[in-house]
């Protein structure tokens, strides 16, 4: 088991802020959570804890690039998304100011915190806003080097991380780039196209299905918003049936953006794995990833289903 993508965030900061000194780095009082403090620690005159004040936040963060600066703010994602929204869409988005958002804690595996704490929903936000480019990492070196290339990248970028520990998926010489998806494992019978916590998910899913003799070809979409639609069109030619998997409400994310391109350019029956139009609850997260139907039995399942529908 690797790093949380937001431990992996923490110690990326601290990389890129010795490198460029326009960097600077906002949080709404949760560093230790988010992993900021790690940047803190080591650049405290770059660094600003504004308060629980996450429209502050991302205000503030507004102003600083208008000034030339390159701000990441951090919080959870549910504050990040949900609370900053308006914020982020006419302070930010609007006028395409350079604010990077990496925002922690998204989906279920925020485990005990609740309902109240686990966004769901954030990707759908950040998705539907003009100029936004929005970023689901599966690991420690994704996330380091999406970070890398966001900090390079002029305009609003969304990243969201998360608080559980992931395997490490990124395979040797891995290159990250926006609209560019991963293909990890080859397979002709179905494409299992996940992002985030959900890769490792199915992964797994696809040993599953391969002992079954049902070859699973698994591409890790951490580009959501621009999403590489030229992987989905060749997965729906090739595979003829298509599984989303994310940790996140199947209405808005992944499952839909795959859904519209599907609808548009290469129709195929989709299967889409994720939380089902509801709130989620207190517990710990893998207890929670199973009953809400996103574990790698749930992957393969939903990929017996697809492949039972092609024609």
């Amino acid at each position: 088991m690797g790093k949380a993508t937001r431990e992996a965030y923490g110690e990326a900061l601290k990389e890129i802020g010795g490198k460029n000194e326009q960097i600077v780095v906002l949080d709404a009082d949760l560093s230790k959570s988010t992993k900021t403090n790690v940047f803190a620690k080591a650049y405290p005159q770059r660094f600003f804890n504004v308060g629980i004040a996450e429209q502050n936040l991302v205000g503030t963060a507004a102003g600083l690039a208008a000034s030339g600066k390159t701000p990441f703010v951090s919080t959870f994602a549910m504050f990040a998304a949900g609370r900053a929204f308006e914020q982020i869409r006419n302070s930010v988005c609007y006028p395409k100011l350079n604010v990077k958002v990496a925002a922690t804690h998204a989906g279920l595996t925020v485990g005990e915190d609740g309902a109240s704490h686990q966004a769901i929903e954030d990707v759908s936000l950040m998705r539907s806003l003009p100029n936004m480019t929005v970023l689901v990492p599966a690991d420690e070196e994704e996330t380091r080097q999406a970070i890398a290339w966001a900090a390079a990248y002029q305009g609003p970028v969304y990243i969201r991380l998360g608080r559980m520990s992931v395997d490490n998926v990124s395979p040797e010489g891995y290159v990250f780039a926006p609209a560019k998806a991963a293909v990890l494992t080859e397979g002709n019978d179905v494409a299992l196209i996940a992002n985030g916590v959900m890769v490792m998910a199915a992964l797994e899913a696809a040993k599953m299905l391969a002992a079954e003799g049902i070859q699973a070809r698994v591409i890790n979409m951490a580009s959501v918003k621009p999403l590489d639609e030229a992987a989905v069109v060749s997965a729906a030619k090739e595979t003829g049936a298509i599984v989303t998997c994310e940790e996140h409400s199947i209405i808005g994310g992944l499952g839909s953006a795959v859904a519209e391109v599907l609808a548009e350019q290469a129709p195929a029956p989709l299967e889409r794995v994720g939380v089902k139009d509801t709130f989620g609850e207190s517990g710990k997260p893998k207890e929670l990833l199973a009953k809400y139907g996103l574990t790698a039995a749930d992957v393969a399942e939903a990929a017996r289903r697809v492949v039972a529908r092609k024609k």
